[in-house]
């Protein structure tokens, strides 16, 4: 029987949840390009379906971009938005099954399977970007940066902005960068174990 994996640290549970924070207002200091590389490399081996792998993102980071982006938002995401020094705009790619014959190759008819049942493809396409997500506001904390990921804003207009004539589909923002720990407000509550939990 092969042994366990080793748990993480205590501390790095706290970095990571206990203590991570969404965070709404930034330190006027950038984002070394490095640590999104960084982060990408670390979120991109959570697993997916079918190691589909469907996430794309677009880091907007200057000032032109900030501004083809701002129409989008929703009213309460301006401002946070705009004083982010980045904002990854999570897609998804509804040609993901071109990559199949790399990704997943055990499996050649895998593409075909998706491009010839269209709910398929994009219920795929979606859940696994959203998973893919999650893993890469857990790599922005790893990496020491903190994250704002919200959905307020138009999925049509971000795409048409910044991959018009493209398969790629928005799905949710990242704001990041190094929040403000003075304007956070309490944390709010979770449902505990058993309010959230069954056997069966």
């Amino acid at each position: 029987m092969a042994d366990a994996h080793p748990s993480v640290s205590s501390s790095a549970l706290d970095v990571l949840f206990r203590d991570a924070r969404t965070f709404s207002a930034w330190q006027d200091r950038p984002v070394d390009p490095a640590l999104l590389e960084q982060a990408y490399d670390i979120a991109k081996m959570g697993p997916t379906s079918m190691n589909t792998q469907p996430m794309r993102v677009v880091f907007v980071t200057s000032a032109e971009g900030k501004e083809r982006l701002k129409p989008t938002l929703s009213p309460g995401n301006v401002d946070k938005t705009m004083a982010a020094p980045v904002t990854a705009i999570v897609a998804f790619d509804r040609a993901f099954p071109d990559t199949l014959p790399v990704l997943f190759p055990h499996f050649a008819a895998a593409p075909e399977m998706f491009r010839s049942n269209a709910a398929l493809l994009e219920e795929t396409a979606f859940r696994n970007s959203s998973l893919q997500a999650a893993y890469l506001i857990i790599a922005l904390r790893a990496v020491g940066l903190d994250c704002g990921p919200m959905s307020g804003f138009d999925k049509e207009k971000a795409a048409a902005a910044f991959f018009p004539d493209s398969p790629w589909a928005a799905n949710l923002l990242i704001n990041i960068g190094y929040g403000k720990p003075d304007a956070l407000f309490p944390r709010l509550p979770r449902l505990s174990f058993g309010e959230a939990t069954r056997f069966a």
